[in-house]
C-alpha cells in the first residue's frame, strides 16, 4: 500500500488520470461528444480533489463515481480502443484502491453489460480480477454478479477466453474465502454471543455470520447445487456449469480452506448435509459398473464423462478424508469401503489405477490411518476398514498377477521378458522392456507365474504423487501404462510399513523415556497389558495404554494382509532395488512386532526374510512349521501358501552361488541367487538392529543364517568369525565374483551381529544363546553317525557371543560352557569337538584376560567359575580335545600365570588328569605345562598348591609313554625341592597359617583334620609327599626313571633333610627309606632273568644291563647305597630317635640280603654301602661338639607343644638329639655313655652281619653245575677290606671263638676261584708275583689282627697261634691250591680264554695262589721274628708247624708249581730256625720241642736230597745258584746245630752226620748227559759236606762226651767215605780202558785225594788222645788203595794223589817197641 500512497505515486497517478482522461476526450471528440465533455469535465474534478484536499486519495475514493464515469460511459460506446483505454484507466484507479461501493457496483454493471456483448473478454476478466483481489469493496449481489460474471465467461466459443475464465473463477472462489480467513483472523480477539438457535437445520439460516463469510458460505452452497445439477440460490444469472469444473472448484476449497469448515458450524453443516450426500450420488454409477458390460447401458445418461468425474469426485474424497475426517466420520467410512471396492479386479483399469492412486494419498498420512483404526477397527460391531484398506492392496497386488489385464497393453510380454513394445499412449512412462543377450531382464520388474509386470518410477518414497488423479483435461479414460497400477500399490504398501512403523516407533520412544517403567519386556500382549495394570494407573500409563492398544491394534489389523503382498511381491520381484524395499519394510514390521510384543506376526514377519534367504523349496523345518500356522484369512486369493513359488520366478535370477544344502542325506547342490543374498542381509540387518525384541525368534534368523553360511561355504575361523573355506566333500562350493567381493562383508555382518549382542539386555541375550545352543544340538544330531564336515555355525557364534559379553559373563557362563562342555566336546564328530573345544578354551582365556570389575583377584568366585569349565574337560576321553584344554593352559599359564591365585589347584588338576594311556603329543603338552609352572610360578602360587605340584610332577615321573618326560619330571621334582629350600621359611609360616585355619575350622565342624602324614609339621609334609612321590619313581618298571629317581631322593634328602623337624626323620626312615628298599628288595629278587634283546627302536643295550634283573640291580644298588649315605652323614640326627638300633637292624638286614643276593654288581654294591656305614665316626661328647652342628645353620622356628607361647621372642634352632640338649644343659655324661653302649652293641650286630654274609658267601657249593653263583673277587675282597674297619669298634670284645669265625671266611674268600672271562682282569700274567687285591686284603685283616694282639693284653696273646696256623694254611697253598667244594677248576694255563669263547660258558679258573702264599709265608717269618719267644707261641709247637708247613715245599722242590716257592721256603727257614733253634734249646729240658727235631731232620733231608729231579732246561747257573742254596743249608747245620749238639738228641745229631756223609759223596745221576754230569755233580755241596764233616771230626777241645762221640762219628763217616770213592774210582778207570772218565768223576776223585790229604793234616795236629786208634788204623788202610791209584791217566789226579802220598811219610819210621808204644 505504502508503494501506491506516497506523494510520488499520488501525483503520477492524478497525471495519469488526467492524461486517460484526455486521451478519453480526444478518442471521442468526434463520435461520442457526450462522452469528451465527461471526460473534460472529469479533468476539471480531479484538478480540483487535488488543489482542495491534502488526503487526495481518500478524496478521490469519495468522488469515486463522479471520477469513474466519464470512463463508464467510454465503456458503453462499444468502441474496442476506447473501452481498452476506459478499462486500463478503470484498473488503475482499483489498483489504488480509490473505487468505493457503488463505484463498483456501477463498474461491475457496465462490465456485465460488456460481458453480454461479448466484448473484451479477457480484459474484462482482468479487470473483475483486479476489482476482487485489491479491496473487499465489492460483496453480496455485486459478488454474486461478478462470479457469474466469469463463470459465464468460461463457456464461450473462445478457448483462450475459457480457459482464462476458469482460472480466474478459481481465483475468485479462492479470494472470496481467503477473505473469511482474513475476516476471522480480525475478529478472533473478539468471543461471540452463543447464537440463540444452535443447529438450525435451515440450511439458508445465515444470518448468524459475518459479511465475508456470508458471501463464501452463499458460494459454496450455490457450487453444490450446480454440481447436483439443481438451480442456485445466490449466483443468479448462471446459464450454464460443467459438474467436472464444479468438483473441481469443491475440492479446491475443501483443500485450501479446511479451518472455515472446521471453525464455522453453518459451514460444517454444508459439508455434512450437502457434500457427502452428493459425492456418494455421484458415485453409484461406478459401483454398479462391472468391466465388461457395455458401456451404452450405464444406468444415468449423466454419466457419460465418465473418468473425469469419478477422477474429480475421487480427488474430492480424498481431501474430505484428509481435512474433514474427523467431522464425517461415518461418512468416511462409506468413503474408504467404496475406494476398496473401486480395486475389485472387475473394475476398470483406469479405476483401480485411480483408486490406488487415492488409497496412496493416505498411505502416507500415518496418522490419519491410525484414526481409521481408532474410529472402526477397534470399535465393535464396525467395519474393521485399516484392515480391509490392507488386505485389498494385498488382494489387488496379487489379482494384477493372477488376471491377465485386460487389454491395455498390445501384448504381455513373454517370459524371456524381450518383448519391447509399451503403448503408444504411455511411452515416455514406460520406456519398455530392454532385452538382454542371455535373456536376462534389466529392466526392473515383477513376475510371477508367467505374468510379467514392470515396475514404473511413479512417485518419490514418502509422497504421493499421483499420474492420473491429476489428468483433469482428460475427458476420455486414459490407457494405464502396464505396471503402473502394480507399482503405485507396491508404493502404497511401502509407504503404509514406513509411516505405521514411524509413527509408533516415534510414540514409543517418547513414552519410553517418559516412563522406563514400562518398556516392552515381555514377548506377549496379555502379559504386558496386565504388567500395566499394576502400575500406578496415572493419566501417563493410561494414555500410554490407550496408545499402546491403538498400536496393537493396527499391527493385528495390517500384517496379514501386508505379509501376503509383499511376500508376493518378494517372491516377484527381479529388481533390486524393489527388493530391497520390500525387505525393507518386511524388516520394519517385524521390528515393529517385536517391539510391541506381536510374537506371532514378529515371527511371521521374520519367516518371510528367512524363506527368502533360503532357495525355493529348501528343506527347514523350522520355518516350514512357522508358515503353516500362519496361513491364514489374508491369503486370501491365492490358492497356495506364499511359500509356493514357480519356477519361472527363478529364471529371472542371476545365481550368484552353488553350494551344499546342510541336510542330513546329500542332496545334489542348491542355488543361491543375488536376491537370496540381498534377504540375507536383510536378515543380519534385522538381527543387527533389532535383536533385543527377536525373543524366540531368533530360532529362525540364526537357523537360516546357519543353513546360508553353510551353503555360502563360510567356516569359522579364529574367534568365532566366519571366512570363507572350501567345502570338504561333494561338489564344492561354487560362487561367482559378485559374490566372493560380498563375503567378507557378509561374515562381518554376521560378526557384527553378534558383537552387537552386547547391547541387548539379559533377557534377550538369554533368548539369543538358548537359540544359539538349540541350532547346536541340531547340528550335532546331524553330525552324528557320519563324518561329514558338520556345521560349526553355532558353536562359532557362541563364542562370538561370549566374547563380546565378557562384562556379565557370569549370566552366560553356565549356559554357555555346560552346552559346550556336555554336548559340543564330546560329540564323536572330530570337528564338531575341536570346535567346541576352540570355543571353550577361547572364552576361558578372554575370560582370564578381561578387565572384570572388580578384577579377578577380588572376585575369586568368579575366577574360579571361569577356570572351572577347564577342569571339566578333563572328564572328555578325546584326545584332541585334551591337547585343547593343555594349550589352553599352557596359554593361560604365560598370559596369567601370575595372577591364577585360587585357581592354582584348578590349572593343576587339568595337568595331573593326563593318563598314561592317553598318548605322547599330550602328555608333552601337558608336561610343558608343568615345566613352566616349576620355573616361572612356584613363587606366585599359594604355598598350598606346592603339594598338587609335587603329586602332579610325580605322577609324570610314573607316564610310560615318553621316557625323556619321566626323566625331566624327575628334575622337575629337584627343582621344586630347591624351592622348598630356598623359600623354607616363607612357605612355612604360610602353610602354619593356612594349617591353623582348617584346623579351626575342623574343630568347628567336629571332624579330625585330615591329611597325609598327619603328625608332621605342614611344611614337613610337603617334604614328606615329595619324597614319597620319588619313591614311587624310584620303584618305575623303567630302569632310567628309576635311576634318576634314585639319584634325585637320595641328593633332596642329602641336600635339604636338615630342613626337617628332628621327629619328622623317624617317618623319613621308615615310610620312606625302608619301605623303599623293602619295594626294590622285592622287585630284585623277582625280576625277570629273560634277556631284553632291546631296549626300544634301535638302542642297543649293554650285557650288563640285558635283562630286567640286571636293570633292577642298578636299582637295588643305588638306593642301598643312597640309604646307607643317609644313615652315614644324618647319624647325629637318627641316633637320638628312639629306634635307632631297629633301624640299624633292618639296614644291615638290607644290607646282608643284597650282598647275599646272586647278583655280582648288588652283593658288591652292598658291601660298599656297608662300607660307608661302618665308616661312621661315633660321635663327638657333647663337650667338644660345637654349638650349632655346621651342616644344618638354617634358622627355622620350632613349634614345640606349648613352648610357642613363652618362646615366640627368640627363634629355636633345630636341635639334633635331646641326648645333646640334656648334655649341654646339665653337663652330664650319662647320655653319652649311654650312647657308647649302644654303639657297641650296634657294631656288633654289624660284626653279626658281616659274618653272616661271609660265611654264606663264601662257603663252597654242594653241587656244581654251570649256574652255580660264585661269588666275585670285587666282592670278596669288598667283604674282607670291611673287616679292619668293623675290627677297630669290636676288638675290646672280640674273643677266639670270633677268631675262628674269622679264620673260616678267610680261608672260604682266598679258595674262591674265578670265572675265565673275569681273569685277565683280575689275574696278573702267570709270571708275574703278585697279589690280587682279595689275596692283599686277607692278609691285611691279619695284618690288622696281628697288630691289635701285639698291643693286646695278655689275653688276647693266646691268639697267635691261631693266626699262625691261619698263615701257615696259606702257605700251603703255594703247593696245594685249595679246593672250592667240587668246583672243578683248571690251572690259569689250561683255561680257555680267547676271543671266539668270549661268550662260552664261564669255565672256573683257580688262581695262582704262590704269590700269596710266599706273602703269607713272608708273614710268617716276620711275625715268628717278633712272636717267637711268647709264652703260647713255645706251647702251641708254632716251630714244629712252621717246619712241617715247610717241609711241603722243600721236599717238593723242583716240583713245586712256582720255582720261587722252594728257595723262599728255604730263606724262610733259615730266617726261622736262626730265631727258633736258640729258644728250642733254651727250652730243651721242657719238651716242649721234642717232636720237633725228627721233623726238622726229615725236612733237611728231603730238601737236600730231593726226589725230584732238576727240569731239563735248567742253565749252569741256575743250577750253581740252587747248589749254594744247598750249601747254605749245609753252612746252617756247621753253624747252628752240630756245635750244639750236646743240647740236642742223639738220633737228631746220628741223621745230620748220616746226611753229612751222603752229601759228601758225590752222587751220580743216570740220565745225565756226559757232558753236564761235571756240573751237576755239585762239587761245592759235597766238598762242603766233607768240610763239615771233617771239621767236626777234629774238635780241638772236647767239652763233653757228646762232642767227642760227635767227632769219631764224623771221622770214621769220612774216612769210610773215602775208602768206597776211591775204590770206585779205580774200577771205572779199568774198565774204561783209553776213554776218559766223565769230569764229574774225576773231580770228586780229585777232592777225595785233597781231603785225605787235609785229614791227615789235621790228625797230625790234633792232640794225640783225641784221636782214637782205630781212626789211625783206617787212615793207615787207605794207604794201600791210594797206590792203586797211580796208574790213572789224568795229570790233574796224579798232582792230587802226589799231594795225598806225601803226608804218609810220616808214618814211614821204623816200628817201636811195645813199651814205648804204650807209653805214647
Amino acid at each position: 500500500m505504502a508503494g501506491t500512497s506516497s506523494p510520488e505515486a499520488v501525483k503520477k497517478l492524478l497525471e495519469n488520470m488526467q492524461g486517460d482522461l484526455r486521451g478519453l476526450s480526444l478518442e471521442c471528440r468526434k463520435k461520442f461528444p457526450p462522452v469528451k465533455e465527461a471526460a473534460e469535465s472529469g479533468i476539471i474534478k480531479v484538478k480540483t480533489i487535488a488543489a482542495r484536499n491534502t488526503d487526495i486519495l481518500a478524496a478521490l475514493k469519495e468522488n469515486s463515481s463522479e471520477v469513474v464515469q466519464p470512463f463508464l460511459m467510454g465503456c458503453g460506446t462499444k468502441e474496442p480502443k476506447i473501452t481498452q483505454l476506459c478499462l486500463a484507466a478503470i484498473q488503475r484507479l482499483m489498483s489504488h484502491e480509490v473505487v468505493s461501493e457503488a463505484a463498483a457496483g456501477n463498474i461491475i454493471n457496465m462490465l456485465w453489460q460488456l460481458m453480454e456483448n461479448s466484448l473484451e473478454e479477457l480484459k474484462l476478466l482482468q479487470t473483475v480480477l483486479v476489482l476482487l483481489t485489491t479491496n473487499t469493496v465489492v460483496h453480496d449481489e455485486a459478488l454474486s454478479k461478478a462470479i457469474v460474471l466469469c463463470f459465464r465467461l468460461h463457456f464461450t466459443k473462445d478457448n483462450i477466453t475459457n480457459n482464462t475464465a476458469a482460472a480466474t473463477v478459481r481465483q475468485v472462489v479462492t479470494v472470496v474465502f481467503e477473505r473469511v480467513v482474513a475476516e476471522d483472523e480480525r475478529y478472533k480477539d473478539i468471543i461471540d454471543q452463543p447464537v440463540a438457535v444452535q443447529g438450525n437445520s435451515n440450511r439458508r439460516s445465515v444470518s448468524t455470520l459475518k459479511p465475508c463469510a456470508k458471501d463464501a458460505y452463499m458460494l459454496f452452497q450455490d457450487l453444490c447445487q450446480l454440481v447436483n445439477a439443481d438451480a442456485p440460490y445466490w449466483l443468479v444469472g448462471m446459464t450454464e456449469m460443467t459438474r467436472t469444473f464444479g468438483l473441481e472448484l469443491l475440492e479446491s476449497v475443501l483443500n485450501d480452506f479446511p479451518r472455515v469448515f472446521l471453525q464455522h458450524q453453518e459451514f460444517s453443516f454444508l459439508l455434512k448435509e450437502r457434500v457427502c450426500p452428493l459425492v456418494i450420488k455421484l458415485f453409484s454409477p461406478n459401483i454398479k459398473f462391472r468391466q465388461g458390460s457395455s458401456t451404452s447401458s450405464s444406468p444415468a445418461p449423466v454419466e457419460k464423462p465418465y473418468f473425469p468425474i469419478c477422477m474429480r469426485l475421487l480427488r474430492v474424497v480424498s481431501v474430505l478424508i484428509k481435512q474433514f475426517y474427523s467431522l464425517l466420520v461415518t461418512e468416511c467410512e462409506i468413503f474408504l469401503s467404496l475406494l476398496v471396492k473401486f480395486l475389485d479386479a472387475d473394475k476398470p483399469q483406469w479405476l483401480r489405477a485411480v483408486a490406488v492412486e487415492s488409497i496412496h494419498r493416505l498411505c502416507v498420512q500415518p496418522q490419519l490411518l491410525r484414526s481409521f483404526c481408532q474410529s472402526y477397527d477397534m470399535k465393535q460391531h464396525s467395519t474393521k476398514v485399516f484392515r480391509d484398506i490392507v488386505n485389498a492392496l494385498g488382494s489387488f497386488i496379487q489379482s494384477l498377477f493372477l488376471v491377465p489385464s485386460t487389454g491395455n497393453t498390445s501384448a504381455t510380454p513373454n517370459q524371456t521378458g524381450s518383448n519391447a513394445s509399451g503403448n503408444t499412449g504411455s511411452a515416455q512412462t514406460n520406456p519398455g522392456v530392454l532385452g538382454m543377450g542371455g535373456g536376462a531382464t534389466v529392466l526392473p520388474a515383477f513376475e510371477y507365474r508367467g505374468t510379467w509386470i514392470p515396475i514404473l518410477n511413479v512417485t518419490v518414497q514418502g509422497s504421493a504423487k499421483a499420474t492420473y488423479l491429476e489428468m483433469l483435461d482428460k475427458v476420455e479414460p486414459p490407457t494405464i501404462p502396464e505396471g503402473y497400477a502394480m507399482s503405485v500399490a507396491f508404493h502404497c504398501l511401502l509407504d503404509l510399513v514406513r509411516g505405521i512403523t514411524t509413527m509408533i516407533e516415534g510414540e514409543l520412544g517418547d513414552t519410553e523415556t517418559v516412563t522406563p517403567t514400562t518398556a516392552e519386556t515381555t514377548s506377549l500382549p496379555a502379559q504386558s497389558s496386565e504388567q500395566q495394570d499394576l502400575q500406578s494407573l496415572s493419566d501417563q500409563s493410561e494414555k500410554e495404554l490407550v496408545s499402546r492398544a491403538v498400536w496393537e491394534e493396527m499391527v493385528n489389523a495390517c500384517w496379514c494382509g501386508l505379509l501376503a503382498a509383499l511376500s508376493l511381491l518378494l517372491d516377484a520381484s527381479t529388481d533390486e532395488a524393489a527388493t530391497e524395499n520390500i525387505l525393507k519394510a518386511e524388516l520394519t514390521m517385524a521390528a515393529l512386532c517385536g517391539r510391541l510384543g506381536l510374537v506371532t506376526s514378529r515371527d511371521a514377519f521374520i519367516t518371510a526374510i528367512c524363506k527368502g534367504s533360503l532357495p525355493p523349496h529348501y528343506a527347514l523345518t523350522v520355518l516350514n512349521s512357522t508358515t503353516a500356522a500362519l496361513s491364514s484369512k489374508s491369503y486370501s486369493i491365492q490358492g497356495q501358501n506364499v511359500q509356493m513359488i514357480s519356477p519361472s520366478s527363478e529364471s529371472h535370477q542371476q545365481v550368484v552361488a552353488v553350494g551344499q544344502p546342510l541336510a542330513l542325506q546329500p542332496q545334489g547342490t542348491v542355488m543361491l541367487t543375488s536376491k537370496n543374498i540381498q534377504c540375507m542381509r536383510t536378515l543380519l540387518n534385522l538381527a543387527h538392529f533389532h535383536g533385543a525384541v527377536l525373543g524366540t525368534s531368533w530360532q529362525l534368523v540364526l537357523a537360516t543364517l546357519q543353513h546360508l553360511v553353510w551353503i555360502l561355504g563360510l567356516k569359522p575361523s579364529v574367534g568365532g568369525a566366519l571366512k570363507p573355506g572350501r567345502a570338504v566333500e561333494g561338489p564344492s562350493t561354487v560362487l561367482t565374483t559378485a559374490v566372493m567381493t560380498d563375503l567378507p562383508s557378509i561374515s562381518s555382518m554376521i560378526s557384527k551381529l553378534f558383537e552387537n549382542s552386547q547391547y541387548l539386555d539379559d533377557v534377550s541375550l538369554h533368548h539369543l544363546i538358548n537359540a544359539l545352543c538349540s541350532l547346536s544340538l541340531e547340528a550335532m544330531d546331524m553330525a552324528y553317525g557320519n563324518n561329514k564336515e558338520p556345521s560349526l555355525f553355532a558353536v562359532a557364534k557362541l563364542l562370538e557371543t561370549g566374547l563380546v559379553n565378557m562384562r556379565r559373563i557370569e549370566i552366560l557362563w553356565r549356559p554357555l560352557t555346560g552346552h559346550l562342555l556336555e554336548k559340543v566336546c564330546q560329540h564323536p564328530n572330530s570337528r564338531m569337538r575341536e570346535w567346541g573345544a576352540e570355543a571353550l578354551t577361547s572364552l576361558i582365556k578372554a575370560g582370564l584376560t578381561f578387565r572384570h570389575d572388580p578384577p579377578l583377584s577380588q572376585n575369586q568366585r568368579l575366577q574360579l567359575l571361569l577356570l572351572n569349565p577347564l577342569k571339566e574337560l578333563s572328564n572328555i576321553s578325546h584326545p584332541d580335545i585334551r591337547i585343547k584344554q593343555l594349550e589352553c593352559v599352557l596359554q593361560i599359564l604365560q598370559s596369567q600365570g601370575d595372577s591364577l591365585g585360587p585357581g592354582w589347584p584348578l590349572v593343576l588338576g587339568v595337568m595331573g588328569a593326563i593318563q598314561s594311556d592317553q598318548g605322547e603329543s599330550l602328555i608333552r603338552t601337558a608336561f610343558q605345562c608343568l615345566q613352566l609352572v616349576v620355573t616361572d610360578f612356584l613363587p606366585t602360587m599359594p604355598c598350598t598348591c606346592l603339594q598338587i605340584v609335587v603329586e602332579v610332577a610325580g605322577s609324570f615321573g610314573l607316564h610310560n609313554q615318553e621316557l625323556n618326560i619321566s626323566l625331566t619330571s624327575i628334575g622337575l621334582l629337584w627343582n621344586i625341592s630347591d624351592y622348598f629350600f630356598q623359600r623354607g621359611e616363607i612357605i612355612e609360616k604360610e602353610l602354619n597359617r593356612e594349617e591353623a585355619m582348617l584346623q579351626k575350622q575342623a574343630e568347628e565342624k567336629g571332624v579330625m583334620l585330615n591329611r597325609p602324614f598327619h603328625p608332621a609339621s605342614p611344611f614337613d609334609c610337603l617334604w614328606l609327599c615329595l619324597y614319597a612321590k620319588l619313591g614311587e619313581l624310584c620303584v618305575d618298571p623303567r630302569p632310567a626313571v628309576r635311576k634318576s629317581a634314585g639319584q634325585t631322593l637320595f641328593s633332596t634328602i642329602g641336600a635339604h633333610g636338615t630342613l626337617l623337624q628332628h621327629s619328622t626323620w623317624h617317618t623319613v626312615i621308615w615310610k620312606v627309606l625302608f619301605h623303599l628298599l623293602d619295594r626294590v628288595r622285592e622287585s630284585s629278587t623277582t625280576a625277570d632273568k629273560e634277556k631284553i634283546e632291546s631296549g626300544g627302536g634301535n638302542i642297543l643295550i649293554h650285557h650288563s644291563r640285558d635283562t630286567a634283573e640286571k636293570q633292577w640291580a642298578e636299582t637295588w644298588v643305588l638306593t642301598l647305597a643312597g640309604v646307607a649315605r643317609i644313615f652315614n652323614t644324618r647319624r647325629y640326627l637318627l641316633q637320638p630317635l628312639g629306634d635307632f638300633s631297629q633301624a640299624w637292624d633292618v639296614l644291615l638286614d638290607h644290607i646282608q640280603s643284597a650282598a647275599l643276593s646272586k647278583n655280582n654288581e648288588v652283593s658288591l654294591a652292598a658291601l660298599k654301602s656297608f662300607q660307608e656305614i661302618l665308616q661312621i665316626v661315633s660321635p663327638i661328647r657333647d663337650s667338644e661338639k660345637p654349638e650349632t652342628p655346621p651342616a644344618i645353620n638354617v634358622s627355622v622356628p620350632l613349634v614345640v607343644g606349648t613352648t610357642t607361647a613363652t618362646s615366640l621372642g627368640r627363634s629355636f634352632m633345630r636341635t639334633d638329639s635331646i641326648g645333646e640338649r640334656i648334655g649341654r644343659y646339665n653337663a652330664s655324661e650319662l647320655p653319652v655313655i649311654t650312647d657308647e653302649i649302644e654303639d657297641l652293641n650296634l657294631w656288633w650286630a654289624a660284626w653279626n652281619s658281616w659274618y653272616r654274609i661271609g660265611s654264606e658267601s663264601t662257603r663252597p657249593p654242594i653241587t656244581c653245575d654251570k649256574l652255580t653263583f660264585i661269588p666275585s673277587q670285587p666282592f670278596l675282597t669288598a667283604l674282607i677290606q670291611i673287616f679292619p674297619a668293623l675290627y677297630q669298634h669290636i676288638k675290646t670284645g672280640f674273643s677266639m671263638d670270633d677268631l675262628q669265625k674269622l679264620g673260616v671266611i678267610l680261608h672260604g674268600a682266598v679258595s674262591v676261584p674265578i670265572s675265565s672271562d673275569a681273569s685277565p682282569f683280575i689275574l696278573p700274567s702267570y709270571t708275574e708275583a703278585v697279589l690280587t687285591s682279595l689275596q692283599e686284603a686277607v692278609l691285611t685283616a691279619l695284618d690288622v689282627l696281628q697288630k691289635a694282639i701285639c698291643v693286646g693284653s695278655e689275653s688276647m696273646q693266646i691268639m697267635y697261634p691261631a693266626i699262625f696256623d691261619q698263615l701257615l694254611a696259606f702257605v700251603e697253598f703255594s703247593c696245594k691250591p685249595p679246593q672250592y667244594g667240587q668246583l672243578e677248576t683248571k690251572h690259569i694255563a689250561n683255561a680257555k680264554y680267547n676271543q671266539i669263547q668270549l661268550f662260552a660258558p664261564a669255565e672256573w679258573v683257580a688262581l695262582n695262589y704262590v704269590p700269596f702264599a710266599e706273602r703269607s709265608l713272608e708273614v710268617v717269618v716276620d711275625l715268628y721274628q717278633k712272636t717267637a719267644c711268647h709264652k703260647a707261641v713255645v706251647t702251641e709247637k708254632v716251630l714244629q708247624n712252621i717246619i712241617k708247613t715247610l717241609r711241603i715245599p722243600l721236599s717238593l722242590k723242583y716240583s713245586c708249581p712256582s720255582e720261587s716257592t722252594w728257595k723262599l721256603a728255604v730263606s724262610s727257614l733259615l730266617k726261622v730256625l736262626s730265631i727258633g733253634l736258640p729258644v728250642a734249646r733254651q727250652h730243651a729240658s721242657s719238651g716242649k720241642f721234642d717232636s720237633m727235631w725228627p721233623e726238622l731232620a726229615n725236612t733237611f733231608e728231603d730238601f737236600l736230597f730231593t726226589k725230584s729231579t732238576p727240569p731239563d732246561n735248567l742253565s749252569i747257573q741256575e743250577f750253581q745258584k740252587n747248589e749254594s742254596i744247598d750249601v747254605e743249608v749245609v753252612q746252617l747245620i756247621s753253624t747252628e746245630i752240630l756245635p750244639y749238639a750236646n743240647f740236642i738228641p742223639k738220633e737228631f745229631v746220628g741223621q745230620i752226620m748220616t746226611m753229612l756223609n751222603k752229601g759228601s759223596i758225590h752222587s751220580q745221576s743216570s740220565s745225565f748227559t756226559e757232558a753236564e754230569i761235571d756240573i751237576r755233580m755239585r762239587e761245592e755241596f759235597s766238598k762242603v759236606c766233607f768240610e763239615t764233616l771233617l771239621q767236626f771230626s777234629f774238635s780241638n777241645k772236647v767239652t763233653t762226651p757228646q762232642e767227642g762221640y760227635i767227632s769219631r762219628m764224623a771221622l770214621s763217616v769220612l774216612l769210610k767215605r773215602s775208602q768206597d770213592v776211591l775204590h770206585r774210582y779205580i774200577e771205572d778207570e779199568r774198565l774204561s780202558g783209553k776213554c776218559p772218565l766223565p769230569r764229574q768223576q774225576v773231580t770228586e776223585i780229585i777232592f777225595v785225594l785233597k781231603a785225605v790229604s787235609t785229614l791227615i793234616d789235621s790228625l797230625k795236629k790234633t792232640q794225640p788222645e783225641n784221636v782214637d786208634a782205630s781212626t789211625w788204623a783206617q787212615v793207615i788202610a787207605l794207604y794201600p788203595t791210594l797206590v792203586e791209584c797211580i796208574t790213572c791217566s789224568s795229570s790233574e789226579v796224579c798232582s792230587a794223589l802226589k799231594e795225598a802220598l806225601v803226608p804218609f811219610k810220616d808214618f814211614m819210621h821204623p816200628p817201636a817197641s811195645k813199651v814205648q808204644n804204650g807209653e805214647s
